[in-house]
């Protein structure tokens, strides 16, 4: 059994719920030190932390396993973070869609151990936490709330198709002037898309190529 299969076997349920009210506890999916391969931050390490439970419903998903919280185990978040202080300097919270549990106690914890806090959510529920870098990938499916882009500090667009385009300039004049501005093809349609994008880009160069490097290493 592992540490974080171990680290709520003697509580109740109720105490269970009460801890996950408060942050901490999260249903915690996996956990992994790998590689970013998206973004500002790619090519760097970073250890990931990816939580259950996500509404949002893209249909491009790669990870659809993690949308039910359900079937990922409650785990103590003090025991997660004494895991990922073993690995690295800088964390990625990640899901499944993160704000829908309380973050303030994960990166406080993380935070008092000199551990860099970054997130990528969809922004479609309200920022808890505090982070060091912000990672915001807006969904047509459940738009984010208006506070997060002034927030962001990365606006990733995932591009599926032509009217993608539109949508990234829609979502990108809503955020800072100091926010970096990615369009990353989605990765079934990236033969197809990511002339475009590069086409694209070069007529519009506020805006970057993010690819998803992780999967042409093969990587976590």
């Amino acid at each position: 059994m592992s540490i974080f299969a171990r680290s709520s076997i003697h509580m109740t349920k109720k105490e269970t719920q009460e801890k996950i009210a408060l942050g901490k506890m999260l249903p915690l999916m996996e956990a992994f030190y790998t590689i970013q391969g998206e973004g500002a931050h790619t090519g760097t390490a970073a250890y990931f932390i990816r939580i259950g439970g996500c509404d949002v419903g893209c249909h491009w998903c790669d990870v659809k396993e993690s949308w039910n919280e359900q079937l990922h185990p409650p785990t103590l978040t003090d025991v997660i973070v004494k895991e990922a202080k073993v690995h690295a300097n800088t964390v990625v919270i990640t899901g499944g869609e993160p704000l829908m549990w309380s973050l303030d106690y994960l990166t406080e914890s993380l935070r008092n151990s000199q551990i860099k806090t970054h997130i990528e959510t969809s922004g479609a529920y309200p920022l808890s936490g505090k982070w060091d870098w912000i990672c915001l990938s807006p969904k047509k499916t459940k738009l984010p709330l208006s506070k997060i882009y002034q927030e962001a500090d990365e606006l990733k667009m995932i591009v599926h198709n032509e009217h993608d385009f539109e949508f990234a300039e829609e979502q990108a004049a809503k955020t800072s002037g100091n926010c970096q501005l990615f369009l990353q093809p989605e990765w079934s349609k990236k033969e197809l898309m990511t002339p475009k994008i590069v086409a694209y880009v070069m007529k519009n160069p506020k805006w970057k190529i993010s690819l998803q490097t992780h999967k042409y290493l093969n990587i976590p």
